[in-house]
């Protein structure tokens, strides 16, 4: 059982996630859907946010070796600071919202989203001590729970986030809306300031800049298979998928953000459910940490196993003209299930794998590589849609998938 200080401060930092990813997930759309109907295509929309993922994978090395050396809590507080700066940014004349403009702008979310997300996720194993009664068996159970809880409902509430970015968009406009988001978190930024607590996470040895890739093999493979696997959904989820509902299922702004909202909200709600879906279904947990550890690599192997069918089965139903929204939403759905309990052990295996002196620094090189997966598929997402279409995209999502297989297999036997 965690002392109620550091749950208080657990919650603070959930909180903070929470009200961060809410205004990052209705940005996302808003952006989206207002550049959509001035007349952008899919190539130039996915560029908009090449920044946002580029300065995402620097931000997540250099971050995990700024929170080592100055706390988590500074990072944090960097991160929501930068966000309300990049809302600001779009509050400009129409007429000056150009694409470099918003790349900028995206640039500088993309250094707080990342920032902010490293900062939650290395506090976890700091927030979350062992309890010396309890068996490490049931250790290591608690913290595959709080870490599905965590990022389970960071993207049940960057679901939330599409559904109110869609929702602003359509009633109060672009500009009102940003000015709505800047105001709710410069309120949370305020709190975060003067609440949370100094010096988390800060490590004891003060590393060095060499230090900043990792010398574990493990986590190597382990951030090779996320980049696969971020880059497999992000392919066609980013931008095609909401440039298709628009476009050829004549879907309008609302609908199509109230469909990626639920979608996201329900994928959110699996991997907060992943601890007890794997533990039944998989046997994840075992008698000691090594064999709860190597028993998650090979769940996640098979579970990327079966997510690689999933894009191939909607290629092919769409390919045949077989009821293209049903394809969809069916499709979707299942994707989303299997995806969810992957992220989730992904998530776990992270942080129990992590040093504790040094968690900033593994789970930042860690999403370094998030990062670079979702660089990679919003890039594609917008040119592979644009040249060959939507079924193209599920299929190099299929093709990415087995590569993160391939790279689980590995773990699984050395795990």
């Amino acid at each position: 059982m965690t002392t109620a200080p550091s749950m208080r401060q657990y919650a603070l930092v959930t909180g903070n996630y929470w009200a961060f990813t809410l205004t990052d997930g209705a940005l996302r759309m808003l952006v989206v859907l207002h550049f959509h109907s001035l007349g952008y295509d899919a190539l130039q929309i996915a560029l908009m946010f090449l920044f946002y993922e580029l300065f995402g994978v620097v931000t997540n090395l250099l971050g995990g070796y700024l929170g080592a050396r100055i706390g988590l809590n500074r990072t944090m507080n960097i991160g929501l600071g930068l966000q309300l700066a990049a809302l600001s940014m779009l509050l400009v004349s129409p007429h000056l919202l150009t694409v470099a403009w918003v790349m900028a702008a995206q640039a500088i979310s993309g250094i707080a989203k990342d920032l902010n997300k490293m900062s939650a996720k290395s506090a976890i194993k700091l927030l979350v001590p062992a309890n010396k009664s309890e068996s490490e068996k049931d250790q290591s159970f608690s913290l595959y729970g709080w870490v599905a809880l965590l990022t389970g409902s960071k993207n049940t509430l960057k679901g939330v986030g599409f559904f109110l970015g869609g929702g602003l968009l359509s009633s109060v406009g672009f500009n009102s809306s940003i000015q709505i988001m800047l105001i709710g978190l410069a309120v949370v930024w305020l709190c975060s300031l003067l609440l949370l607590k100094a010096g988390l996470g800060r490590s004891k040895n003060k590393p060095k800049i060499r230090q900043l890739l990792s010398k574990s093999s493990t986590i190597n493979q382990l951030s090779g298979a996320r980049l696969c696997l971020f880059a497999a959904r992000d392919v066609w989820f980013v931008v095609a998928l909401p440039v298709y509902l628009a476009q050829q299922l004549s879907w309008t702004y609302w609908q199509v953000s109230s469909f990626l909202a639920a979608w996201v909200i329900g994928y959110g709600l699996v991997q907060m459910l992943a601890p007890l879906l794997t533990q039944s279904t998989q046997k994840v947990y075992d008698q000691t940490p090594q064999n709860t550890l190597k028993a998650a690599h090979k769940t996640a192997f098979r579970w990327q196993g079966a997510l690689c069918i999933v894009p191939m089965v909607m290629a092919y139903g769409l390919h045949i003209q077989w009821h293209g929204g049903a394809v969809l939403m069916i499709g979707l759905s299942v994707f989303g299930i299997i995806f969810a309990v992957n992220s989730s052990l992904h998530s776990y295996l992270i942080v129990a794998l992590s040093n504790t002196d040094t968690i900033a620094m593994d789970v930042g090189f860690y999403y370094m590589a998030n990062a670079a997966g979702r660089l990679l598929g919003t890039l594609l997402s917008g040119w592979v849609f644009l040249q060959f279409g939507f079924v193209a995209c599920l299929l190099l999502s299929a093709v990415l998938v087995l590569c993160a297989a391939y790279v689980s297999c590995g773990l699984a036997r050395t795990g």
